[in-house]
């Protein structure tokens, strides 16, 4: 967030986390989560040259996948549920129960356990890139983040929600 914007919160300027607000969303740790997971599942690239190339610093595809639904149980429930919470309006939700269909249809095709080329092979799998990079381009951009950085270590994930 630069230093001339504001917070969600009306007037108040937050403390970050890495660039998202802490303070603006409840559960921020979700959050950042879901955002984790779609972006990774939203950048071909890096899924060739990090999934396909099995470093394990990233994940793989099923664990982007448990990172967007393990908390929010968005396989179970739409995410118009966290607004307020997670999300900051309807516009977020939709793209976010998007991508998780798409994603979640993928999988329960070809299998949790299947390698990262029968996901990235699978028919409909730009679609499910297309609706995580929508969800991921907005989520990021009202969070003040720059959407087009690479996605970052699993590890970097991990340091930034620990609570302090």
């Amino acid at each position: 967030m630069q230093g001339s914007e504001k917070s969600s919160r009306r007037g108040r300027r937050s403390t970050t986390m890495d660039g998202m607000p802490l303070n603006d969303m409840p559960w921020w740790r979700w959050r950042a989560h879901v955002r984790s997971a779609l972006h990774m599942l939203s950048d071909p690239d890096f899924q060739r040259e990090r999934w396909l190339a099995g470093d394990a610093g990233f994940g793989d595809v099923t664990d982007a996948v448990y990172r967007l639904v393990e908390d929010t149980w968005l396989d179970n429930w739409s995410a118009e549920k966290y607004i307020g919470t997670i999300f900051r309006d309807s516009g977020e939700a939709a793209l976010v129960d998007l991508a998780v269909l798409r994603v979640l249809r993928i999988m329960h095709q070809v299998g949790p356990d299947a390698p990262v080329s029968a996901y990235l092979e699978h028919h409909g799998w730009p679609e499910a890139v297309r609706a995580a990079r929508e969800a991921h381009v907005r989520l990021a951009l009202n969070d003040g983040d720059e959407p087009e950085v690479p996605p970052r270590p699993l590890e970097v994930l991990e340091r930034l929600t620990q609570v302090r």
